[in-house]
């Protein structure tokens, strides 16, 4: 066994884990680190914990210090640069006139490069930017292009359920969303309504998904009937045999394993998914 701690260097950013060699740390801890970037400071949000060493896919590195006073008086430093840092670049930018836009700017806590992140429609040639920008900092640079959801992700912003956005709260990383789950929670596809403010499928769709992909046995007692697992539902616009005539499928709900029918008289009524079948059936 060998014992790890999980570390974040964002608030809502990826946790990656490291050794705590001979330090007592817990979560809420700041600490110095060695990364692919250099040192970092970062927030323990795992505390100690025992893990099978096989289990880890590559040999960890070890926890260099706790943060002290003087580190995060570093930091605090740090992100003062980075404000001017921002300031110089969108001048360097507008001069060029390069079709981007900076979104944030990032020193590594020992202050041996600064990465600039942006976004474009495409790929932009920044080569003489680069150059610009180093020989005004005199320590070397990195651009980064990332999408809209990293953008969102960085600005942050309110959501149109009124919280603040999960991607920028909580949400280490993005998961695939797609129509096809709300579709299946039977949303309105107007894109005004499941969309963002990045402008992609809100991520929040995903959060019960699995629930509906379940027809809501999560809510239902053992006791109560359920329709077989292997019953699917007509389609949409499907014409369709009732107890009350040939009719129409409006909607589906696959929480309750229920569909509306709209009947020849144009009456709607709410059944069961056994209860209806194809006029070929």
């Amino acid at each position: 066994m060998v014992t790890i701690v999980g570390v974040r260097f964002k608030k809502a950013g990826k946790i990656y884990y490291f050794l705590p060699d001979t330090f007592s740390l817990a979560a809420g801890d700041g600490v110095i680190v060695e990364t692919a970037r250099g040192l970092e400071f970062g927030t323990v949000v795992i505390g100690p914990k025992d893990v099978k060493e096989d289990t880890l896919a590559t040999p960890l590195k070890s926890v260099v210090r706790k943060a002290t006073e003087k580190d995060l008086k570093q930091i605090e430093k740090n992100k003062e640069r980075e404000e001017k840092a921002f300031d110089i670049c969108l001048e360097k930018i507008e001069k060029r006139k390069l079709p981007m836009k900076l979104i944030n700017v990032e020193y590594t806590f020992d202050m041996n490069k600064i990465i600039f992140f942006f976004t474009a429609d495409g790929r932009i040639d920044f080569r003489e930017l680069v150059k610009d920008l180093a020989t005004v900092f005199r320590t070397r640079i990195e651009l980064r292009q990332v999408g809209v959801r990293d953008e969102a992700k960085v600005l942050n912003g309110i959501g149109a359920c009124g919280q603040p956005l999960c991607c920028a709260n909580f949400l280490g990383d993005f998961t695939p969303v797609s129509i096809r789950m709300a579709k299946d929670q039977n949303l309105s596809l107007n894109p005004t309504k499941i969309s963002g403010v990045c402008g992609r499928l809100m991520c929040c769709l995903n959060y019960e998904d699995d629930l509906y992909k379940k027809g809501g046995d999560l809510y239902v007692k053992k006791e109560h009937t359920q329709a077989p697992r292997d019953v699917e539902p007509p389609g949409i616009g499907k014409e369709v045999v009732t107890d009350e005539g040939i009719g129409k499928v409006l909607r589906i709900n696959y929480n309750k394993h229920t569909v509306k029918v709209q009947l020849e008289a144009g009456r709607t009524i709410d059944l069961k998914w056994s209860e209806v079948a194809l006029p070929d059936e």
